[in-house]
């Protein structure tokens, strides 16, 4: 058995795609959040003098990388639910006996999740431009994808790791909430990390959302907290423990 096949990889990849695109409710459903966060903060906090925003930057043009970030994090999480959901209907079990490496299954699983999680942040960046967001550089945009695809990568990679220690979607939706809204409180998405009190920011420094907005602000807004390299290879780091994380666990997971 190979340990990487591509055709299995494809397979998952493009099952996951096709489910997304044929569930509007579901791509409607991922954006409301951020989205109701970006309307409702981003205008009522317009002009407000909050401690530790860059000079010179409008919340509004601070807070949308934050909320792409934040869509990622929901959408790449999330990913965990449809190996679940797959369990529920016998379709998991099929695949684990499957003459098929359980790399393939979690790198087909992390493509799917990603792609669909790029997707719905590229729906919350494009809906930002009519409310007044402006791209710093067109370089950015392309800068920005390599972001969120380390972004999507890190937390799907999670999503299954967590996914694979439950037998119920309904346990598994409680706690990734749970875990979700930290992450996201901590990443410095809504307000700058440096207003948290000391104790607190030693935990977003091992936040990985945490660079994922700052090297989203620095490349998309042009102001970063960090050095971008940083952000990236905090990325890349994350990225690749979360993989293998997610792996090691998921070959544990017993057809059931």
């Amino acid at each position: 058995m190979n340990l990487v096949d591509p055709r299995s990889i494809y397979a998952l990849w493009l099952r996951d795609v096709k489910r997304f695109l044929r569930a509007p409710s579901r791509i409607v459903g991922s954006i409301a959040m951020p989205l109701l966060f970006l309307v409702f903060l981003g205008f009522g906090f317009s002009g407000a003098a909050i401690p530790g925003l860059p000079e010179g930057v409008d919340y509004l043009q601070y807070l949308v990388p934050g909320m792409v970030g934040f869509t990622m994090l929901f959408g790449a999480s999330f990913a965990g639910m449809s190996i679940l959901s797959d369990q529920d209907v016998g379709f998991l079990k099929e695949i684990l006996v499957a003459p098929v490496s359980r790399t393939s299954i979690v790198l087909g699983r992390i493509a799917g999740g990603s792609t669909t999680a790029l997707v719905q942040a590229g729906l919350i960046l494009l809906i930002s431009i009519p409310l007044g967001f402006r791209v710093d550089s067109a370089l950015g945009v392309p800068l920005a994808a390599v972001f969120l695809l380390l972004i999507a990568i890190t937390f799907v990679g999670f999503g299954i790791a967590l996914a694979s220690q439950f037998r119920d979607s309904e346990g598994f939706g409680l706690v990734i909430q749970f875990v979700i809204f930290p992450l996201f409180f901590l990443s410095g998405a809504i307000y700058p990390v440096e207003s948290l009190p000391s104790a607190i920011q030693t935990l977003a420094f091992v936040n990985p959302l945490t660079y994922g907005v700052d090297g989203l602000r620095a490349v998309l807004v042009g102001t970063s907290a960090y050095p971008v390299l940083l952000d990236f290879g905090a990325l890349v780091a994350s990225s690749i423990v979360m993989v293998g994380v997610g792996t090691y666990l998921f070959e544990r997971v017993e057809p059931v």
